[in-house]
């Protein structure tokens, strides 16, 4: 008896530290990652917990956790926040071409007649026509 006993001490000693050693050597690796930082999330709900009655004052609040950019997922869909105009207008300026791309979905190519508007055209020619006729015609003063 004592013999068996000592095997699976044996045994799972090994599984420790093998285990300990491999988690050991994966966060370890250098590669970092680039993302925001975010907040604990829940499973399921994501950061819904986070947002109560005022989700402005919720944001103010983890903006001032987390610094101007974080990231939250809602449900399951990560989205990015930013809390300060200068940090928006560098986003939008040096940054623009990462963030001009949309999901394609079924619903928005049935309602807006095979995303002909320009909110849900892909970006590319046809988009930046429609994005100077915008500018020149119904923004224009």
């Amino acid at each position: 008896m004592p013999d068996f006993q000592a095997a699976y001490f044996t045994i799972f000693l090994i599984c420790l530290i093998s285990s300990i050693l491999i988690l050991k050597l994966y966060t370890s690796s250098g590669v970092k990652s680039h993302l925001p930082p975010t907040p604990f999330r829940l499973p399921i709900i994501g950061h819904l917990h986070l947002l109560g009655r005022i989700p402005h004052q919720a944001f103010h609040k983890i903006s001032n956790r987390h610094g101007p950019v974080f990231r939250l997922f809602l449900d399951s869909t990560p989205y990015v926040i930013v809390t300060t105009p200068e940090t928006a207008k560098e986003i939008f300026k040096t940054h623009e071409n990462a963030f001009l791309d949309r999901p394609q979905y079924l619903v928005t190519d049935y309602l807006s007649y095979g995303n002909k508007g320009l909110i849900f055209a892909p970006y590319g020619s046809y988009w930046r026509f429609l994005k100077k006729i915008m500018m020149s015609e119904l923004l224009n003063g």
